[in-house]
């Protein structure tokens, strides 16, 4: 099977979407697929085109078999600013299109969402080349942008709506990653026929139980801290204020350290708010290699992962399935119901607080940190848990199985 894959992250860029392609990526390649990659030029870390790529239109490589066509975008540190934004989807979106149409015979489309414009890509390929599109729900948009107030012009939400219509219309079928996704699109009209839920994954070889005492950890200083880590975007999704509101609470423990790695839209807002706060018990690092990502998350004695009210029902961290994997207990605040509080309560991998409650997530904190048992038993059970349900060739199959049936129902 010949397949396009359409999507603005790919290694060797670091955000969990490209991470996740370039594995699925590799895994459909493994299964014997021929696979094309139509993607951004690397850009996530810093929201600048890494300078190895600059003054180009386009590139292309090869990944491990894997034939690579790379477009130019329009990026700005400035990422927050919606100008900015479209822009940046505008730019990737036109030349990945006809970058797409040129890329040479294939059998099917996958084209994984952000930003929701990729389906109206994956629409226009697919109708030139006459071959079916397969777009994959990673984030409910416009729902999450709306939600967060980033999305407030009534004409903007108006166009949004209609654009995510049409794109599911258009969609010869839609992938998505859970049955709360399931439920928001049917809702919105979409024919179950239509959609399958397929979760994300983590590689389970590379993400794997480490030891806490670690370099990562020795380099901090850290040998004889509580860490509790939140490694990650900072955007406006993220609840990193709440974060610095416990780290707060709990500034006369000094057994108990914060560690942040990541950027992101509100990284400078948030450094400068600890600062305000003068909080000596909480560290801001960049996001760090990929090669030390597992000593990172070894390093944490608990892992957090932080949702703005509301969001996490249109939302389902794939850090959540790397916490699992490094065998440490996740600290979920989410919504009380959504996708990922129901994950770790099935899983028994940790601990569920609502979101934006500073004082809960102290006290799960502290319940962890008394209880070296609780947090061993827990990180073991969302270890077997992802080991069995979110490992890559399991996932990989699965949209194998999906991809060979929708070519046959064409035949």
């Amino acid at each position: 099977m010949r397949i396009l894959l359409l999507t603005l992250y790919f290694a060797p860029d670091i955000a969990a979407n490209a991470v996740i392609m370039t594995e699925l990526a590799e895994e459909l390649a493994s299964l014997g697929h021929q696979v094309t990659v139509v993607t951004a030029f690397p850009h996530y870390a810093s929201n600048v085109i890494d300078h190895r790529y600059r003054g180009r239109l386009v590139q292309r490589e090869e990944h491990r078999g894997i034939r690579i066509i790379r477009t130019y975008l329009y990026t700005s540190p400035q990422k927050a600013r919606f100008l900015v934004r479209f822009l940046n989807y505008v730019s990737f979106n036109l030349l990945s299109t006809i970058a797409g149409i040129f890329s040479g015979p294939q059998d099917v489309i996958l084209a994984p969402s952000p930003p929701l414009t990729v389906g109206v890509s994956a629409w226009i390929i697919g109708r030139l080349k006459r071959i079916p599109n397969v777009y994959n729900v990673q984030d409910i948009n416009p729902d999450v942008l709306i939600k967060l107030g980033i999305l407030r012009n009534p004409l903007g939400i108006a166009f949004s709506k209609w654009l995510e219509r049409f794109v599911y219309r258009h969609s010869t079928h839609i992938t998505v990653l859970s049955e709360g996704f399931y439920r928001n699109l049917a809702s919105k009209g979409v024919p179950p026929s239509k959609l399958t839920i397929i979760p994300n994954f983590v590689d389970i070889d590379f993400i794997r139980p480490l030891p806490s005492r670690n370099g990562f950890r020795k380099k901090l200083d850290l040998q004889e801290r509580f860490v509790v880590l939140y490694a990650g975007n900072l955007g406006h999704s993220q609840d990193i204020e709440c974060l610095l509101a416990c780290a707060d609470l709990l500034r006369d423990r000094h057994d108990i350290a914060f560690v942040i790695v990541g950027n992101g839209s509100r990284k400078p807002r948030m450094e400068a708010l600890a600062s305000e706060m003068n909080l000596p018990n909480v560290r801001f690092l960049p996001f760090q290699p990929r090669e030390q990502v597992p000593e990172i998350y070894a390093a944490a004695d608990a892992s957090l992962v932080m949702l703005k009210k509301d969001i996490a029902v249109d939302s389902v961290p794939s850090k959540a399935y790397t916490i699992m994997a490094s065998a440490r207990p996740i600290i979920a605040a989410v919504d009380p119901g959504s996708d990922a509080w129901d994950l770790v309560e099935r899983a028994q991998c940790g601990i569920c607080v609502p979101p934006e409650d500073p004082h809960a997530l102290a006290e799960a904190i502290k319940t962890l940190h008394a209880d070296p048992d609780l947090r061993a038993r827990m990180g073991r059970n969302g270890r077997n848990h992802v080991v069995r349900y979110f490992n890559p060739k399991a996932v990989a199959q699965q949209y194998h199985e999906l991809l060979a049936k929708l070519l046959d129902g064409r035949r």
